[in-house]
């Protein structure tokens, strides 16, 4: 990446017109901060020198380069955070799929396109045009796709402020968004981070179901939800398995609860709408697809990243979870010979919890 820029520009006028060209391209927030991400480094080296981070290995595999930005690309002067609503339009009340166990549970953010390849589009355009107005520009676009503290990031950009869940929270937009950012070589004006709104709320603490939020902004990821159904590889541990309920890719628990999130506003976007129904579906329906109908429905969306073998894992739990049925223990029967020894354990689980019921 280039150092040196010429200063003759006016930078003030180019961060106003970022502004503008990012809301042409559908993102609903626009914020700079320098790269000086000291305060947070500490937090990040204690959390995983405790282990928090369970088999996530990549967390601790680039080390300081996930809070200095500039050893991730060198020459970074600035960050450009985005934010772009992800709340699909008339998807079916969560609460209510919670609490039909029959049902399967997917996290509203994953329900229409992948969002990395969204995102990162509309990011590269935007890039494209700034390298149009400035022909020193250099940098790189991010979206959840290389070691970037992007909550710190945006926090310190003034596009929302931490909740005591970790997630980015706005009064405008609750959680519900997906965040982007672009590394630059430009000294533009840095923005003023939001004060904290979260005040003595715990409700986010209150209600994760395998209290993985140990303290407030401190999650121990070995217990969440989101990491046990998407990151974790193996076995999910037999002591955890009653608390992920019908949940079979991800948790909204903690958003749900939050207040803000009442004034979350559905996106517009037509990529981010549910598909195939996946906002209320039977759990002996999707267990009954085979490799093939998983591929074909879920190309192009974030949980076709979990593979078949872990998708069948998921719903095996949520099985074993659901209200005893003949049409459950007849499912998971007709996966007892399935080539996975992973999703073979899993179902022997959920058969002997569904026979002693």
């Amino acid at each position: 990446m280039q150092n040196e820029v010429p200063q003759s520009i006016d930078y003030a006028a180019l961060a106003a017109q970022i502004r503008v060209w990012a809301h042409e391209l559908g993102f609903q927030a626009v914020g700079i901060s320098d790269t000086d991400l000291t305060a947070a480094e500490k937090g990040m080296l204690e959390w995983l020198a405790i282990g928090m981070h369970g088999e996530m290995d990549y967390m601790a595999k680039h080390g300081t380069k996930r809070s200095r930005p500039a050893e991730l690309l060198p020459g970074t002067l600035r960050v450009i955070s985005l934010r772009m609503s992800c709340a699909s339009p008339n998807v079916h009340d969560s609460w209510q799929v919670l609490e039909m166990g029959e049902r399967a549970f997917i996290s509203r953010y994953a329900l229409g396109r992948d969002y990395h390849k969204v995102i990162r589009s509309r990011l590269a355009r935007l890039a494209g045009k700034i390298r149009a107005e400035v022909a020193e520009y250099d940098g790189r676009v991010f979206t959840d796709s290389a070691p970037v503290l992007e909550v710190e990031l945006a926090r310190k950009a003034g596009i929302g402020w931490r909740g005591k869940h970790t997630l980015l929270l706005t009064r405008e937009q609750g959680s519900q968004f997906f965040l982007g950012e672009i590394f630059v070589n430009l000294p533009l004006p840095v923005d003023e981070p939001q004060l904290d709104h979260c005040g003595s709320c715990t409700r986010c603490i209150d209600i994760c179901p395998t209290r993985a939020i140990i303290a407030p902004y401190r999650v121990d990821a070995r217990r969440c939800i989101s990491y046990l159904t998407i990151e974790l590889k193996g076995s999910i541990p037999e002591e955890l398995r009653p608390l992920i309920g019908n949940r079979i890719y991800g948790c909204d628990d903690c958003q749900l609860v939050c207040p803000w999130n009442r004034f979350s506003r559905a996106s517009a976007e037509p990529d981010f709408a549910v598909r195939h129904g996946l906002d209320d579906v039977s759990l002996v329906d999707l267990f009954a697809w085979e490799k093939a109908e998983f591929d074909s429905k879920l190309a192009g969306s974030a949980i076709y990243r979990i593979g078949y073998e872990q998708w069948l894992r998921n719903i095996a739990v949520a099985l074993g979870n659901a209200p005893m049925s003949a049409a459950v223990v007849a499912v998971l029967n007709s996966r007892t010979g399935h080539p996975s020894e992973l999703v073979r354990e899993h179902v022997v689980w959920a058969l002997a919890r569904q026979l002693s019921k």
